[in-house]
């Protein structure tokens, strides 16, 4: 986040992206004293539910990637906690309908605060869904299957964000001189 030579699991090649798909899910299983195999296969589920969706992004993307590793904590959590593929789809799903908007302006030490608000997001998402309750496919860019709403999410990225891209480094540019 500010360039510190610490150590830090990476995901999709960013440590700040391995803090979100890590953390989360870590301090979940420790709160239900969950042993090591569990611990292992949410965090397996969390780091690549992630990449699944970080790949199908551009290289270059307005949209802060500390939203979509949050989406796999989500999903990491979520299966901690309750095991059900409809509590995981719920969870990512109204995590797509939360943090959606949220830019990338560069790696900055803004960053550890998307970090936070993207783990927050995570498990408001979790327990929403452990409540049976998700932001729905009536409206937004929210599918009524979970595998459309990440595409959907994706579409926006990859093709409606471009000028947001150029904008973004064209202000981030002008700084420079």
């Amino acid at each position: 986040m500010g360039g510190a030579t610490l150590p830090a699991m990476s995901n999709s090649g960013s440590g700040n992206q391995g803090i979100t798909a890590t953390m989360p899910v870590v301090v979940v299983a420790e709160h239900f004293g969950a042993d090591d195999e569990r611990l292992a296969r949410a965090l397996m589920l969390s780091h690549l539910s992630a990449i699944y969706i970080h790949n199908q992004l551009p290289r270059l993307s307005a949209l802060c990637a500390a939203t979509t590793a949050a989406m796999g904590a989500a999903a990491g959590m979520a299966w901690l906690v309750d095991g059900r593929y409809e509590t995981i789809s719920m969870a990512i799903s109204s995590m797509i309908g939360d943090v959606s908007g949220m830019i990338c302006d560069g790696a900055s030490n803004s960053c550890a605060m998307k970090v936070s608000t993207s783990a927050s997001a995570a498990w408001k998402a979790v327990l929403m869904a452990l409540d049976d309750t998700a932001v729905t496919g009536n409206e937004g860019i929210v599918a009524h299957d979970v595998e459309q709403s990440i595409a959907n999410l994706c579409a926006l990225a990859s093709h409606s964000m471009q000028q947001t891209d150029r904008q973004i480094i064209e202000i981030m540019a002008s700084k420079a001189r």
